[in-house]
């Protein structure tokens, strides 16, 4: 039995072959393709610490996602997720803070597309602060001030939101995981509040 493509849509211009446009596709990747390409290439990632700011500018707050693993082991978090193809930094990054801290957060984000610090996560810890036992990634961490309600949605079970302290003490960064109390610590001395 033939399959019949749909007709193209006479008002879409048809792209040449070779467009320097992305395709359509949003970049998504099935469960398998994902596991392969993490077996091969190392992925890229943003991350985001949200903060709260006083009318100054200065970060009152931390906020840290609080999540289950499948294991059911409870871990501290940032926001984070990769970047699909086609998608510019800034979208990701948006994408990722309302996917993870609901619509209402309204997230400013930063003039400029420079992280404060690029994290490597290693499969096999030791290799760098950073680790992640699936996959090798390189993530682009920002400090993002967020000005509404935060609401997690995805696998985060809430937002705690920290004074600068609290947020960068030993025992909080204990509870975080892959490495990820060294990225808190490194976003609070990038905006001057780390004592």
């Amino acid at each position: 039995m033939a399959v019949r493509t749909p007709d193209p849509d006479p008002d879409v211009p048809e792209e040449p072959a070779e467009s320097p446009r992305p395709s359509v596709n949003p970049g998504w990747l099935s469960d398998i393709e994902l596991a392969e390409v993490r077996q091969r290439l190392p992925l890229l990632y943003v991350e985001a610490v949200p903060v709260r700011v006083d009318g100054l500018g200065v970060v009152t707050e931390v906020g840290v996602l609080l999540r289950a693993t499948p294991t059911g082991q409870m871990t501290r978090t940032l926001v984070s997720g990769r970047v699909l193809y086609g998608e510019t930094l800034r979208e990701a990054l948006f994408r990722h803070l309302e996917k993870d801290l609901g619509p209402m957060a309204f997230p400013q984000l930063p003039a400029s597309p420079v992280p404060f610090q690029i994290a490597e996560y290693f499969p096999i810890p030791g290799v760098s602060l950073f680790s992640d036992d699936r996959q090798h990634a390189v993530s682009l961490a920002y400090v993002v001030p967020v000005t509404g309600t935060c609401e997690p949605r995805q696998d985060a079970l809430e937002v705690t939101w920290m004074t600068p302290e609290e947020a960068s003490s030993d025992a909080v960064s204990a509870e975080m995981e892959g490495g990820r109390g060294s990225l808190v610590r490194s976003a609070l001395a990038s905006v001057g509040r780390l004592r």
